[in-house]
């Protein structure tokens, strides 16, 4: 659903300090909108959970079938905020070094050699793990430490990663052929699990005619690195009240099994529930969605809203659910359901 038409942004009191960068990222949501269709039909729910990602500071993993233009959106993305993009295609002989970079023997100019860091492509603000579950953990795992503490060590050196730092990583359906699971701590990193689905008939009639047509308009930096730094900080500062804290901590909570108190389905279907981290990043998306609406405030919609993204890849299921053939988002919309909402704030 595309994201509402702006009002007149609201005295944001919480944002005394902060109120033109408050008042440009609610005028600006419509442009963004504008320059992504310039190249993207369709699409709205993923293209916002991408948007709301970006702005809480988390990073995006992508799951569709190839096709379905996931590069070209993360590309674009990096284009409308005019972030240093760089992208790496993940394949079963891509090794560590290739992702982070490697040392090398340099001359010294004094006669002599030493050992030089050249940096590798994660080097950048938006880097695009291109299906990343096609390489094995052994490579996925080089994006750990990037991803957590947005730096590379290299023999013992630290070499600080530049803000802002993402990490969107696009992944084909595990059951396709040669390709390999990504491992539990990985998955954890990322702050929401985009699906995209395939278009609606008409939706891609369009993108047919508009590929065979010509070519797209340039799309138009409307940011700045610098912007999106403010952007992160502003979201931070977005008041939520305890009781909705406590309702995303009792959704992430009722998804472990063998818990007191969980549902009876969670303990029959699932192996694994989600942690602390899910919780901080519902909260952390819940902000940013209020923000975008010209709220000063979180509401248990907003934390409704992102409970599929960011907990479908956080919860295991088990043989059982598999040969009942429950999905992990049909566990997920019982959860919801389960939970207790606080009442709506005004």
């Amino acid at each position: 659903m595309s994201l509402p038409e702006p009002a007149s942004p609201p005295p944001l009191s919480p944002f005394a300090a902060e109120q033109e960068t408050a008042e440009r990222l609610i005028a600006g949501r419509v442009r963004i909108e504008a320059e992504l269709a310039k190249v993207i039909v369709g699409q709205r729910d993923v293209i916002e959970q991408i948007l709301l990602a970006l702005l809480a500071g988390g990073h995006c993993l992508i799951t569709g079938a190839p096709g379905l233009a996931k590069t070209l959106l993360v590309k674009s993305i990096a284009q409308v905020f005019h972030l240093r993009f760089a992208r790496i295609q993940f394949t079963p002989d891509l090794m560590p070094a290739d992702i982070t970079g490697t040392e090398i023997l340099q001359d010294d100019g004094n006669g002599g050699r030493r050992l030089a860091f050249v940096r590798g492509p994660v080097f950048a603000n938006m880097v695009l793990a291109d299906e990343i579950n096609r390489t094995p953990p052994k490579t996925q795992a080089a994006l750990l430490e990037a991803m957590q503490e947005h730096q590379v060590t290299a023999s013992g050196v630290r070499h600080p990663l530049e803000e802002p730092f993402f990490v969107l990583a696009t992944q084909n359906p595990i059951e396709m052929e040669g390709t390999y699971p990504l491992p539990e701590a990985q998955l954890d990193r990322f702050m929401f699990n985009v699906v995209m689905e395939y278009l609606p008939v008409a939706d891609e009639v369009e993108v047919v005619t508009r590929t065979t047509a010509g070519r797209p308009a340039p799309i138009e930096a409307l940011f700045t690195g610098e912007d999106v730094q403010r952007f992160h900080d502003l979201v931070r500062k977005v008041p939520v009240a305890d009781e909705m804290v406590r309702y995303a901590v009792a959704i992430a909570a009722s998804s472990r099994p063998r818990q007191p108190g969980v549902p009876a389905f969670v303990t029959d279907w699932v192996s694994w529930g989600a942690g602390t981290r899910a919780a901080q990043f519902l909260i952390l998306g819940a902000k940013a969605r209020a923000l975008l609406r010209s709220r000063a405030h979180v509401t248990a919609e907003d934390i409704q809203a992102l409970a599929l993204p960011t907990l479908r890849h956080r919860i295991l299921l088990n043989y059982r659910a598999e040969a009942e053939g429950v999905r992990v988002d049909d566990v997920i919309q019982r959860l919801v359901a389960a939970a207790k909402a606080p009442l709506a704030n005004g």
